[in-house]
């Protein structure tokens, strides 16, 4: 699938799409880009838009200077919804893109028609998580990119999948250096610094959906599933690690279509 390219007032962004219809953006995870969907993509059904762009800094997209806050990445997606015409999307985001959804949700409702978190969550960052960001930050400006993604892919991934899906883990290594290493440190920076955004899940009057991997060792499922009632969707996928779009992409794809077409 060829990536297109979005001009915005301060980036270009790069994404891909399929099909027509009501517009569902998916934002892909930290190191990630929207290669993350390439085996989730084809099993999800007609009569949706799916777009799947490339965040700042990831992919073919642009690394500008400054901090990557939650805040600018939303602040990218509004425009980007602008942009394309999309009017109301439903926007899904995996890990860092739901750190992101978040933000859009709160300071763009107005381009949402529902939005949903996989493997992501509402809650910041431990003390003990911003150190580890940190020390993320200096291993890339020491030893480089790539020693980085050595030690964060396995990690993403289900014990049992790192023997049982090896040419999936050494795709995310690849996609993951296919990074930009500024665009890591200050994306790196901006989640360590995001707030507590547990009040947009409980204020939201949206659709919204939660996905959680019953394995997930990055976010476990209950700090996912921080809220629940009759317009929350919740899912447990069974078995899978962080990367249930590689790791179970037709039970996520089957969770998306409902979902989508719930808000439809």
């Amino acid at each position: 699938m060829d990536k297109k390219f979005a001009q915005l007032d301060h980036i270009r962004l790069a994404y891909k799409e399929q099909g027509q219809g009501p517009a569902v953006v998916l934002l892909h995870g930290f190191c990630g880009s929207s290669a993350y969907w390439d085996k989730l993509l084809p099993l999800l059904p007609d009569g949706c838009r799916f777009i799947a762009p490339d965040l700042r800094g990831h992919g073919d997209s642009e690394a500008p200077e400054g901090t990557y806050t939650m805040e600018t990445i939303a602040d990218d997606i509004a425009q980007f919804i602008g942009k394309l015409g999309l009017g109301q999307a439903i926007v899904l985001g995996h890990s860092l893109g739901g750190y992101a959804t978040l933000a859009l949700a709160e300071r763009h409702p107005n381009v949402l028609s529902g939005f949903g978190l996989i493997h992501s969550t509402a809650y910041p960052d431990s003390e003990e998580g911003k150190q580890g960001r940190l020390q993320g930050m200096e291993t890339i400006k020491g030893q480089g990119l790539p020693a980085f993604i050595d030690g964060l892919i396995p990690k993403l991934f289900a014990p049992d999948h790192l023997q049982s899906m090896p040419e999936a883990v050494e795709e995310a290594k690849r996609i993951g250096n296919g990074t930009s290493p500024e665009g890591a440190i200050r994306t790196l920076e901006g989640m360590r610094v995001r707030p507590d955004r547990n009040g947009v899940l409980q204020g939201t009057k949206l659709p919204l959906l939660l996905v959680a991997g019953e394995n997930d060792r990055i976010i476990p499922v209950e700090r996912t599933m921080a809220v629940s009632g009759e317009r929350v969707t919740q899912q447990v996928i069974r078995g899978s690690g962080h990367m249930s779009m590689v790791e179970a992409p037709q039970e996520l794809a089957e969770a998306i279509a409902a979902f989508a077409a719930a808000v439809r």
